[in-house]
């Protein structure tokens, strides 16, 4: 009996259509053999199953089953593709765990605090995870006095506290351009971090543990041709070199290897993330976590993967393999 797959995908955050492309992705590559996948498109209230946007039928929230043709069916597994809330940062894995269905990903406490970019860092500090100095501002905070405060350094970054996809990311080289870089990070949260820039080489590593085995990706370099790797560079063509795997020596990729083992297992993530980071002059400073990881045919962990020697039919199984296990 083939095994039914939820790929749930799209979410409430300008992530929806990188999400999408994800599941599609999935989709194509699951063995239909072994699988029966659908993908399920999960935005705000409205949770439906994928024919074409405009006729999707109503997934029922009570027990995560849907109807077809007259039939209830209900779900063997759920292969997580949200990136950005509900999918990535605690919300939806408390449902799953609640009702008792298995998913791909990390639970729940492990995505909020790996989702949250300030409460991951200030945690990973505990483990001697190099990282760059950061402030936390919220919407209701006087930030100008904050900010008069704190004395920042320039260039830095203005980001959402919660978010991805680089979506209300600034590089602020002055302290007039930092209004605009504030309200276009708040458009995207109520939280922001102002975070300082690190001279060196962008590069990030896909991790995977199982229960019987770790695999840690080929590292990625990324040379972007804007001021950083903003939603353009990372989604349009030519905006980015993406070299895999990354053209450093083979004691920095070792000891990047090293802290993203460290990072998975402190946070206590399951499935396959992605961890980034900013070499400076031989040293990685951590960045942040991405526990929900593109998969679309542009995203940089399939590559990985593949370069690793696993074919993605097969990397895709194994992950909802291993979230079945776990359950």
């Amino acid at each position: 009996m083939k095994i039914n797959v939820a790929i749930v995908a799209g979410g409430n955050s300008s992530e929806y259509q990188i999400s999408v492309n994800s599941a599609q992705q999935v989709f194509s590559h699951l063995d239909k053999d072994r699988f029966y996948p659908l993908i399920v498109i999960i935005r705000g209230r409205e949770w439906f199953l994928q024919k074409d946007e405009s006729s999707g039928s109503a997934i029922d929230k009570n027990d995560f089953s849907v109807t077809l043709n007259g039939k209830k069916l209900t779900f063997d597994v759920v292969f997580n593709a949200i990136h950005g809330t509900p999918g990535e940062d605690g919300k939806l894995q408390s449902y799953f765990d609640m009702i008792g269905i298995p998913y791909t990903g990390s639970g729940s406490f492990s995505s909020a605090l790996s989702f949250n970019k300030y409460a991951c860092k200030l945690y990973l500090e505990k483990f001697g995870i190099p990282t760059a100095w950061s402030i936390l501002i919220r919407s209701e905070d006087n930030w100008e006095q904050r900010i008069e405060e704190e004395k920042l350094p320039y260039p830095c970054f203005v980001k959402p506290n919660n978010s991805g996809s680089s979506f209300g990311v600034s590089r602020v080289v002055s302290q007039k351009n930092l209004p605009s870089a504030i309200n276009a990070a708040l458009q995207e949260d109520d939280e922001i971090i102002i975070e300082e820039f690190i001279e060196g080489t962008e590069v990030t590593c896909g991790v995977l543990k199982t229960v019987g085995k770790e695999y840690l990706f080929p590292v990625t370099e990324i040379i972007s041709k804007k001021e950083f790797f903003d939603y353009e560079a990372k989604y349009e063509p030519g905006m980015a070199e993406v070299i895999t795997p990354a053209r450093i020596k083979d004691t920095e990729t070792n000891e990047i290897h090293k802290l993203s083992s460290v990072i998975y297992s402190a946070l206590n993530c399951r499935g396959v993330v992605r961890i980034d980071f900013i070499l400076s002059k031989g040293k990685p400073y951590f960045l942040e976590v991405n526990g929900i990881p593109g998969l679309s045919a542009k995203s940089i962990i399939p590559k990985q993967a593949e370069l690793y020697g696993l074919k993605l039919e097969d990397f895709y199984s194994l992950l909802i393999e291993d979230a079945i296990s776990r359950s």
